[in-house]
C-alpha cells in the first residue's frame, strides 16, 4: 500500500510539474516584450531595460532592408532613453521589420524618434508614412514639425521645458505569430527610426461596452480595431517615466500644457494606504498616479460656476476614448464632493461623487467614456465643475489622471496634418474646403470677367480712334484680376484701393516683359536660386544695363502662397523706407507671376551669424544691423493711420545690401494694425516657431507688441549667433529664447554670446543690449517697449561701444562714461512716445513718405 501510494504521489508531482511547465511557458509567451535599438548591431540598457541591435543575430526580426544607420555626434541628454537615441535606422526607400513568434492579443507598440543631423540628410525634410499589418498608423509624417508643434504648445502655455523628442504609441491587437511594420518614406525623401517598442497587455485593460457621452452605452468592437494614445496625463502630479509604470511602462505627462487656465486648480497630494478599489484596476494606472490630483483653486468665485478646464488638439473625424482617473485623498464621507464632467461642453457625468463611486477614501477608480469628434472639429474640452443642484456640503471637484485614445476608423488610426519646422500644420480637410471656395470663387470671377469683357468690347466698337487707342493701356496684372477676392480682402484689410489691378503699373514700377526676365535670370536657371518658399523661387537676375535684381517668381499654375503673395504686392506698393526692400517692378505675361525686387548682396543677417562661411559680423555691424532694421519696423507701426504688423520678423527676413545696411523683407503675412477703438486684431496665429509671441499663440490677438517679442528673440540671435530652435541641444538649451533669456536675467549674457565677439565688444553696451532684448520678450505685451522705444534704447547702445572703440584707440575726447552722463535714463519705461517718434523722424530723413494708393 506504500509503495503504491508512493507512485501515486510520484505521478502527481508529475503531472503538477507538467502542468506548472505549461503555465509558466505561456506566461513568458504572454509576457515577451520586444525592444529593439534601430541603427545598432548590439544590445544597449536603457530605462533599466535591454534593447536589442536591429541587426543583432538571434532577436526574433527580420529587415526588408536595411537602408543605413547613423550615430549622432554629441550626447543626447534628453531622456531616459538617452542611450537609444544615439542611434537611428535610416531609410530612403519602403523598409519593413518582420516580429516572428508573437501570440494573439494586445499589444502596445511605442515608435521612439530623436531627430539629430544626419550626414548628407536633412533630418528637417523628412517625411514619411508607418502601418502595421495593413493598418496605416501616420501618414507623411514629419518628425522635426511634430515636435516643434508640441513645443509651440508648451511655449504658449508659458513653460520653459522644450521636448527634444517624439513617441507614438499604439494599442495594437496582433496575431497570431507575426508583425510586419512597415516604414514608407513619400518619394524623394527619408524616413528614420530610434527605437521600437512592443510591450504585451496580458490583462485586459479596456472593457467592450462604454458610456457615450450624452447617450447610452456603445460597443468598441476592439477585437479588430487599434487604437493610438494622443494623451495621458498625471493630473496635478510630476511626469512619470516608465520605471514608474512596470507593468506596461507608460509615460505620464504633467497636465498643467494643456489647463486653459493654470491657477484654476491647485495640486493635493496624499501617499498613504491607496489602494485599488476593484482587483482588476491594477494595470489600468500605477497607485502613484492617484497619490495626487488637482482640485479647483476657488470655489467661491462667479457664483459657483467655476470650471478646471483642460483643451487638447485632437485629429478630426474620429472616434475617441477619454479615461479620468480618480481618488478621494481629502474628504471620507458622501456628499462632501459632487461635480459633473463635461467632455467637448456636454455633460458626460452629473452628481459624480468619488467616495461613493470607489466605496471609500483614498482608493482608485477609473470611468471610460466614448465620444465621436466631426470632421469640423480638431479640439476636445474636459471640465469639471461642481454640481450645485446636489445639495453637497463642498462645490468642488477632483481629477488624478487623464487619457485620451483615438480609435481606428476603417482600419486607419492615420491623420494628415502636416507640421512645418516651425511648428505650425496645414490641416488636409481644411485644405480642400478652401480649395473648394477658391474654385467657385474663381469661377464666379471668370464668368463676370466674360461679361464685363464683352461689354467693353461692345463699348471699344463705338468708340473713336483716340479712345481705341487709350483703351490699349496695359490691363493690370492678370494673375491679380483673376484672384480679386484675395486682392480686395488685403487692400480692406491694409487700406489700400480696390482697384489695385488697374493701378499695378503705377503704383508697382516698371513692367518688365517675360522675355527680359527670362534672360535677367538665365531662364530661371536653378544655380541663380537664391531664396525658396511656398509661393515658389527667387532668383539672382542681371539687367542689360548691369543692374543687380531679384526676381520672385510663383510657381506657375499653383496656388500655393498666393495669399501671401499678393499681401506683398499690396503692402510693396504703399510703402517705400530705406530699411525695408524696394520693389522696382513686375511681370504678368501668360499668367506669370513675378516681382523685382531691388538686389541685396550680403543675403539674409542669419547667413552671416552662422550656418555658412561667412566672415562673422562685428559687434558694431550686428548693433547696426538691428538698428536698421528696427527703423524698418518702427516705421511699419507708425507709418500710417492703423499701422502695419509684420507677424514673421526673423534673421532671415532682414537683409543687408552691399553695404550691410539691413532692411526688412518678405511681408507676406503683415496685417494692418487694429483700428482706433481696438486695443488687437483677431486671427488665425502665423508665423515662425522660436519666434512667435506665446501671448498671441494663446489669445490669437495681434498687436505691434508681437513684432516686438519676435525682434526680441532676434537680438539673442544676433548676440548669440545660433538657430533659435535647435533640437540636437541638451534639453535646456533647444529654445533660444528661453535658454539667453534665463542667462540673461542672471546678468550673465556675456557667459554665451558668439565667440567671434569675445574682447571686442563694449561690456557696458552688452549690458544695456541684454535689458533691451529682456524687455521685449516680457511675457505680456503691455510689459514690452514700444518699437521706437526698442529703435532709441539699440541707438544708445552703438553710442557706448563707439566710445568704448574711441578709448580703446587712445581718444580721449568722447569716453563711454560721458556717454551714460549726457544720455538721458536709461530705462525702457523713460523713452517717451515723443522721443521715440522724433529719433524716428530723423532716421527717415530723405526717404519717401507712405504711399495711399487711390
Amino acid at each position: 500500500m506504500s509503495k503504491l501510494r508512493k507512485k501515486f504521489l510520484e505521478l502527481l508531482l508529475c503531472v503538477l510539474l507538467i502542468i506548472f511547465t505549461c503555465v509558466v511557458g505561456y506566461g513568458e509567451a504572454q509576457g515577451k516584450s520586444f525592444l529593439v535599438d534601430c541603427g545598432s548591431n548590439t544590445s544597449t540598457k536603457a530605462d533599466g531595460r535591454i534593447w536589442v541591435g536591429d541587426l543583432s543575430p538571434n532577436n526574433s526580426l527580420t529587415l526588408s532592408s536595411t537602408g543605413f544607420d547613423a550615430t549622432a555626434s554629441s550626447p543626447i541628454k534628453s531622456s531616459a532613453f538617452s542611450e537609444i537615441y544615439k542611434s537611428a535606422r535610416v531609410f530612403p526607400t519602403t523598409l519593413n521589420y518582420t516580429f516572428d513568434g508573437i501570440p494573439q492579443g494586445s499589444y502596445f507598440l511605442r515608435l521612439h524618434f530623436s531627430p539629430f543631423v544626419m550626414e548628407n540628410h536633412n533630418v528637417n525634410e523628412s517625411s514619411f508614412s508607418v502601418s502595421a499589418n495593413g493598418m496605416r498608423l501616420m501618414l507623411d509624417m514629419n518628425i522635426p514639425g511634430e515636435i516643434a508643434h508640441k513645443n509651440l504648445i508648451l511655449q504658449s502655455s508659458g513653460h520653459n521645458s522644450t521636448a527634444s523628442s517624439l513617441v507614438k504609441e499604439f494599442l495594437l491587437p496582433l496575431g497570431p505569430e507575426k508583425l510586419v511594420l512597415s516604414f514608407s518614406p513619400e518619394k524623394e525623401s527619408f524616413g528614420f527610426v530610434n527605437a521600437i517598442e512592443i510591450v504585451p497587455v496580458v490583462d485586459k485593460i479596456f472593457k467592450e461596452s462604454v458610456a457615450k457621452v450624452g447617450g447610452s452605452e456603445v460597443e468598441l468592437g476592439l477585437g479588430g480595431r487599434g487604437m493610438e494614445t494622443m494623451y495621458r496625463l498625471n493630473v496635478g502630479g510630476p511626469k512619470l517615466g516608465p520605471s514608474h509604470d512596470l507593468n506596461l511602462y507608460r509615460t505620464w505627462e504633467t497636465d498643467s500644457s494643456y489647463m486653459v487656465i493654470e491657477n484654476a486648480g491647485e495640486e493635493v497630494k496624499n501617499s498613504s494606504n491607496i489602494t485599488y478599489a476593484l482587483a482588476n484596476e491594477s494595470p489600468v494606472a500605477p497607485l502613484v498616479v492617484y497619490e495626487t490630483a488637482r482640485t479647483m483653486t476657488n470655489t467661491e468665485v462667479l457664483e459657483k460656476r467655476f470650471n478646471i478646464s483642460w483643451r487638447f488638439e485632437v485629429d478630426p473625424n474620429f472616434d475617441y476614448l477619454v479615461r479620468l482617473h480618480f481618488c478621494e485623498l481629502l474628504v471620507d464621507k458622501q456628499n462632501q464632493r459632487i461635480f459633473k464632467i463635461y467632455i467637448n461642453n456636454k455633460t458626460a457625468a452629473g452628481n459624480f461623487d468619488i467616495y461613493a463611486h470607489a466605496g471609500g477614501k483614498n482608493k482608485a477608480i477609473h470611468q471610460d467614456y466614448f465620444d465621436p469628434v466631426s470632421s469640423k472639429n480638431d479640439v476636445l474640452w474636459i471640465q469639471l465643475g461642481p454640481d450645485t443642484s446636489a445639495g453637497a456640503s463642498g462645490t468642488d471637484a477632483l481629477l488624478s489622471g487623464l487619457e485620451i485614445f483615438k480609435l481606428s476608423k476603417n482600419g486607419n488610426l492615420a491623420h494628415l496634418m502636416r507640421f512645418d519646422s516651425s511648428g505650425h500644420s496645414v490641416d488636409d480637410s481644411k485644405m480642400r474646403m478652401i480649395w473648394i471656395c477658391i474654385g467657385a470663387g474663381v469661377a464666379a470671377i471668370i464668368l463676370v470677367a466674360f461679361l464685363v469683357t464683352f461689354v467693353v468690347c461692345l463699348c471699344k466698337i463705338r468708340r473713336s480712334k483716340s479712345d481705341d487707342s487709350k483703351g490699349n493701356n496695359p490691363p493690370g496684372w492678370r494673375p491679380l484680376f483673376l484672384h480679386v477676392n484675395n486682392s480686395t480682402a488685403n487692400a480692406k484689410a491694409t487700406g489700400g484701393s480696390l482697384r489695385l489691378n488697374t493701378l499695378a503699373a503705377s503704383t508697382m514700377g516698371r513692367k518688365f516683359t517675360l522675355a527680359e526676365i527670362r534672360a535677367a535670370a538665365k531662364n530661371f536657371d536653378d544655380g541663380l536660386a537664391i531664396g525658396v518658399g511656398g509661393f515658389g523661387k527667387v532668383y539672382r537676375g542681371e539687367l542689360e544695363d548691369g543692374t543687380l535684381i531679384a526676381i520672385k517668381r510663383a510657381t506657375p499654375h499653383s496656388q500655393q502662397g498666393l495669399a501671401e503673395f499678393e499681401t506683398e504686392i499690396v503692402m510693396l506698393s504703399r510703402l517705400r523706407h530705406r530699411h525695408l526692400v524696394s520693389l522696382i517692378g513686375f511681370c504678368d505675361e501668360h499668367n506669370e507671376m513675378i516681382l523685382v525686387y531691388e538686389y541685396m548682396a550680403n543675403g539674409t543677417l542669419r547667413s552671416h551669424l552662422f550656418g555658412s562661411n561667412l566672415p562673422p559680423l562685428s559687434w558694431k555691424q550686428r548693433l547696426e544691423a538691428c538698428i536698421g532694421s528696427a527703423r524698418g519696423l518702427h516705421y511699419l507701426h507708425t507709418g500710417s493711420e492703423r499701422g502695419i504688423i509684420h507677424r514673421d520678423v526673423k534673421t532671415t527676413n532682414i537683409l543687408l545690401d552691399e553695404n550691410f545696411v539691413a532692411k526688412m523683407s518678405d511681408f507676406g503675412l503683415s496685417k494692418a494694425g487694429p483700428s482706433m477703438d481696438h486695443t488687437h486684431v483677431s486671427t488665425a496665429v502665423k508665423g515662425s516657431f522660436g519666434y512667435l509671441d506665446p501671448e498671441y499663440f494663446r489669445r490669437q490677438q495681434l498687436t505691434e507688441k508681437s513684432d516686438v517679442y519676435s525682434f526680441g528673440v532676434v537680438l539673442f540671435e544676433v548676440v548669440c549667433a545660433r538657430a533659435v530652435i535647435n533640437p540636437t541641444l541638451p534639453k535646456d538649451q533647444i529654445n533660444l529664447a528661453e535658454w539667453a533669456l534665463s542667462w540673461q536675467k542672471q546678468r550673465s549674457l556675456e557667459s554665451i554670446i558668439d565667440p567671434n565677439l569675445r574682447g571686442n565688444y563694449s561690456p557696458e553696451s552688452l549690458e544695456k543690449y541684454g535689458e533691451i532684448a529682456e524687455k521685449c520678450l516680457a511675457d505680456e505685451g503691455k510689459n514690452r517697449p514700444m518699437m521706437g522705444e526698442v529703435l532709441w534704447h539699440l541707438e544708445y547702445v552703438l553710442q557706448l561701444h563707439e566710445a568704448w572703440l574711441r578709448k580703446q584707440n587712445g581718444e580721449n575726447s568722447f569716453s563711454s562714461s560721458q556717454a551714460v552722463e549726457e544720455a538721458p535714463e536709461s530705462s525702457l519705461q523713460a523713452c517717451s512716445n515723443q522721443d521715440s517718434s522724433s529719433e524716428t523722424k530723423k532716421s527717415q530723413t530723405g526717404s519717401t513718405t507712405l504711399h495711399n494708393v487711390v
